[in-house]
């Protein structure tokens, strides 16, 4: 629960104390962060091993237990990135910014937003993660087992401006500005304004990705001992993605498979000739059939979140705090459709666009008072998300009589929407209240406990479908109706003991819920009560279906000295009701889904890390962790073949995360050089629910090395970096599930890590 006080301490002086929260101890003249507790902080120190404006999560990957991966090395393109932490999925933790919630991490998300489309990586300052339960004062409708708090650089005191220009492999570029106002008067008034641009092709064809992204903060003091602080973030990202791959397609055509484009004649030829005879390229039997090659796919997104927060000092021992946010997303996601015809130019082909849109707005506020040795917290989150989802298709032009769409948009240069296969629209309210209280019983033991409570309602669902079949196999009125999902009563609590000086000892234990999950018809990994076919089905489900409840309980050890540091802990998960569902297809009318209760999984593990300074500047980092996770109730399966009959879930392991992963770490400062090393190495992951296929296990290195001339001229902090991304060019599966996992067997849904390549930057101060 991360109950254990929090000490700051600059340059080893000031120490300033706040009650409940995590505990971190941060040396700012070393930009080390030194875990406490079943927090896990990441710092400067640890951000800086990043090629700039790779996505943050990167960072969070080289923790102990969190399995990340990415398809493009700098994780813009967000549908082929992925985090696991401890068996817990991307849409399953509880993630914030400054207090806002982010919610789930996962692309075409209903509920949630990225963080490296919500803020510029530059200008993050750390990242508090908890492996344990979370804290109950965070505000999040996902967190199950974990959460991630990500935190913005405030505004410098000093006038100044930063900038950085990076260059790397496959004409990758990537731009930096910061202008930061200094003090703007007696109160100490001051703000920031960044902008960045990041540009790179794919490793395998000539399509490219690109993201800008502007953020903005603004720092408030208000007497003495309160501020208010105002932040703003604008994202755009326009993403050619890479092919969907499956394990028949690598096997058959190897590594560097992709996408037609920008061969339109060939992608319209393949789909004219499917059409007129049923025929496909020679070598595609038994694949995948005419979605072994598509012509484009990608993402077009805009995003805008900012708020406010209040931290105010009302008494000597009482303070409030209070967050104001908002949050918009516009979302689109594409394939091209072969063999589906353009009815407004009599193209074999057509686009499709998954258009998700999203519109969050809530608050966040609790007071904290001080009496004797207790620190009591209590307070309340509220949301409003109304969020939609369809899937239309556009025209796209007869050979030889205009330019293709582009994956990006615009949509419709040949014509509005000439078919809907879904459509869907909801409204969903939260309500959390949480109290808690950390009481610290003796000087070096902390108790925290404390309990929230949630209820969470949804309403809405399908207002179009598809009734001729050519679009979606939806072809009769989806369901409609509203979901609740209620807890008066989730429990927490953190014990931690420092027995001896450098020794601590910690447990956590909490209970969790989900709510239900707005998700449209045949949804392959927001698996939720709306993606049923029928209406009477989901009648059923009201009647039946329980949120998901997950018991958590982690007991731990750490040790820190001058030259080591080391913990172990470990952690046993009860999962009840947990929704999952068996996908076929990637898209058009093909797209099925099957929603699955699997009733009760079990998972237990372990996590130990030992980093040792053994001289000055020389840090050597080594962590294993190992999960256990298995369905353990009777489930059944149905694969479609009436020859196969059922099978059972029961012992199963899950899709997509690793049951061993070990990393290491090697780090060496010298004068104004410093370099790095890290090597990670991740055992087979499950593919299919039935555990009948896996990914293999692979090994990933970076290097990286970095010089700081100081001034040069009138320029300050002038520093250069270089990197090797995937140091020894190994061939490996990234991103997995993207199109949901398969029940049994193979299907389209995996996507290679990117080869190796090579980023360099320059970056100095005004």
């Amino acid at each position: 629960m991360g109950g254990a006080r929090q000490v700051h301490v600059i340059n080893n002086s000031n120490a300033r104390v706040t009650a409940g929260r995590p505990e971190v101890l941060t040396v700012s003249h070393t930009r080390r962060a030194i875990s406490h507790n079943s927090e896990n902080v990441i710092g400067k120190k640890e951000l800086a091993q990043q090629v700039p404006g790779q996505n943050v999560l990167k960072a969070v990957g080289q923790l102990p237990g969190v399995s990340y991966s990415s398809t493009d090395p700098l994780g813009i393109d967000t549908w082929g990135a992925s985090v696991y932490m401890r068996g817990f999925f991307m849409n399953q933790l509880g993630v914030t910014l400054d207090g806002v919630p982010l919610n789930d991490q996962t692309y075409t998300s209903t509920n949630g937003l990225n963080i490296a489309n919500a803020w510029i990586s530059d200008d993050i300052s750390r990242v508090s993660v908890s492996q344990g339960a979370g804290a109950v004062d965070l505000p999040s409708n996902t967190n199950l087992g974990g959460t991630m708090q990500f935190f913005t650089a405030d505004p410098k005191e000093k006038a100044g401006a930063t900038v950085s220009q990076g260059f790397g492999s496959y004409a990758m570029k990537r731009t930096y500005v910061r202008v930061d106002s200094g003090k703007l008067n007696k109160t100490g008034t001051r703000f920031y304004v960044a902008y960045s641009r990041d540009f790179e092709k794919k490793y395998d064809a000539v399509s490219p990705d690109f993201m800008q992204q502007v953020n903005a903060k603004l720092v408030q003091p208000i007497g003495e001992d309160s501020k208010m602080t105002a932040f703003f973030n604008w994202n755009n990202a326009e993403v050619y993605g890479y092919m969907d791959k499956s394990l028949g397609e690598l096997k058959k055509f190897g590594w560097r498979q992709e996408l037609l484009y920008p061969n339109y004649a060939a992608a319209y030829n393949i789909s004219k000739n499917y059409l007129a005879n049923g025929s496909l390229p020679s070598g595609w039997g038994n694949l995948d059939g005419l979605y072994t090659d598509l012509y484009d796919a990608g993402q077009s997104t805009q995003d805008y979140i900012g708020g406010i927060n209040f931290d105010l000092k009302l008494a000597h021992n009482l303070r409030w705090k209070t967050t104001l946010y908002a949050h918009r997303d516009l979302s689109n996601a594409t394939y091209s459709a072969p063999g589906t015809v353009s009815a407004g130019t009599g193209a074999p082909i057509s686009e499709q666009v998954w258009m998700n849109r999203e519109m969050r707005e809530g608050f966040n506020t609790y007071f904290e008072y001080k009496i004797g040795n207790h620190t009591i917290n209590t307070g309340a989150w509220y949301e409003n998300n109304s969020n939609s989802a369809l899937t239309d298709y556009f025209n796209e032009p007869l050979l030889g009589h205009g330019a293709p769409l582009s994956t990006t948009g615009p949509y419709t240069t040949y014509g509005q929407a000439f078919g809907t296969g879904w459509a869907y629209k909801w409204s969903t309210n939260t309500f959390q209240y949480h109290v808690m209280d950390t009481w610290r019983i003796l000087p070096n033991f902390t108790a925290t406990y404390g309990f929230k409570s949630m209820l969470q309602t949804t309403a809405g669902g399908n207002y179009a479908y598809d009734p001729t079949g050519n679009y979606s196999t939806l072809n009769n009125p989806g369901p409609t109706g509203s979901m609740t999902s209620a807890a008066a009563f989730l429990p927490a609590v953190n014990l931690d003991w420092r027995f001896l000086p450098g020794h601590e000892l910690y447990f956590d234990f909490a209970e969790n819920m989900r709510p239900y999950s707005a998700s449209p018809y045949a949804s392959a990994n927001e698996p939720g009560p709306w993606m049923v076919q029928t209406q009477s089905q989901f009648n059923q489900l009201k009647k039946t279906l329980t949120p998901e409840r997950d018991f958590t309980y982690v007991l731990g050890y750490r040790y820190s000295s001058r030259l080591l540091t080391a913990g172990i802990d470990g952690y046993h998960s009860d999962n009840y009701n947990r929704l999952i569902s068996a996908a076929s297809g990637i898209g058009g009318s093909d797209q099925s889904a099957s929603f699955i209760n699997s009733k009760h999984a079990t998972q237990w593990g372990m996590d130990a890390i030992l980093t040792v300074t053994p001289v000055k500047g020389l840090a050597i980092t080594n962590s294993v962790s190992y999960n256990h996770f298995a369905y353990a109730a009777d489930v059944p399966i149905c694969l479609d073949s009436a020859t196969t009959g059922c099978h059972n879930l029961r012992g199963k392991k899950m899709d997509g995360y690793p049951s061993v992963m070990y990393k290491a770490n090697l780090s060496y400062t010298w004068h104004q050089a410093s370099a790095y090393l890290d090597v990670n190495y991740y055992s087979k992951r499950q593919y299919s629910l039935l555990n009948d296929t896996h990914v293999p296990a692979y090994w990933l290195a970076n290097l990286g090395a970095s010089y700081h001339f100081g001034k040069v001229g009138f320029l300050h902090n002038v520093t250069a970096s270089f990197t090797v991304y995937n140091l020894f060019n190994a061939k490996y599966i990234a991103m997995m599930g993207e199109n949901g996992f398969p029940a049994s067997g193979d299907m389209q849904s995996i996507e290679r890590g990117a080869v190796r390549e090579y980023f360099g930057t320059i970056k100095a101060e005004y």
